[in-house]
């Protein structure tokens, strides 16, 4: 057993005892772990109030070497999370971030790029009124780090790059775009516009030209998004992360885009 530190996300609780709790958290340094917190629901303790869902707290914890649970040892708050004023749909955009991080990450797999643009995107839910840019950037992210992000640049069947002024279609089991020229009529209710396209390459282009791989997700909150457009890369975004989950996720049925 070793003793660790990191800084670390509340993305689920469940009651273990009338005093004890098992709390999922989303690491900077370790990816998604389980640990046992007991005194957690004592109001004094060693957690300091710490433990709310979406909280980001400093964390310390005991390592277990078998398969027994983590053992949670002391938290101190770093932010807690505080939707936009009294926009609900700001609060479910938060609840959703922890979903998708609990149902597509896997434990003891850091990915320290996954934890800040899920901070980033819980702090900019604390301050922008239109959940939309957030929660699509976020989705991006995830997608890209976990390895499922799908092509948007070029055409899946036939390889030509899809031009900024086609109408192309984005059919899941395909794994990206397929232009105009190869669409079949079973794809036309797949259609992706120019301006989502468009809008699409935006939220994806590098903040840092010496990262040419790594999605930017803090530069685009002032990204115009069309009505249209919000609705395709709702429907697009969610065919991707619904055939990885094998399900529809639960808070999106909370959100409207």
């Amino acid at each position: 057993m070793s003793t660790e530190k990191t800084e670390a996300l509340v993305i689920r609780l469940a009651d273990f005892s009338e005093s004890s709790r098992v709390v999922t958290f989303f690491t900077r340094d370790f990816g998604k772990i389980s640990a046992l917190a007991k005194g957690a629901k004592r109001l004094k303790g060693p957690f300091e109030g710490a433990l709310d869902l979406l909280s980001e707290c400093h964390l310390v914890f005991i390592r277990k070497e078998s398969s027994a649970l983590d053992l949670a040892t002391e938290t101190q708050l770093i932010r807690r999370f505080q939707p936009h004023g009294k926009n609900l749909s700001s609060l479910y955009a938060g609840y959703y971030v922890a979903e998708l991080l609990d149902g597509l990450t896997l434990e003891d797999d850091p990915h320290p790029h996954l934890y800040a643009a899920a901070t980033d995107a819980l702090l900019r839910l604390s301050l922008e009124d239109d959940h939309r840019l957030p929660v699509f950037q976020f989705e991006l992210r995830l997608l890209h780090e976990i390895g499922h992000l799908p092509s948007f640049e070029a055409c899946e069947i036939c390889g030509r790059p899809v031009d900024s002024g086609e109408t192309a279609r984005f059919w899941v089991s395909q794994g990206g775009l397929i232009c105009d020229k190869c669409g079949r009529p079973e794809y036309e209710h797949t259609s992706i516009h120019p301006e989502t396209i468009s809008v699409l390459r935006n939220l994806l282009r590098p903040s840092d030209v010496s990262s040419p791989s790594d999605p930017s997700l803090s530069s685009s909150s002032s990204l115009p998004l069309p009505p249209l457009a919000s609705r395709e890369l709702r429907r697009l975004l969610t065919a991707a992360i619904a055939h990885i989950l094998e399900r529809r996720p639960k808070m999106l049925a909370y959100l409207k885009f």
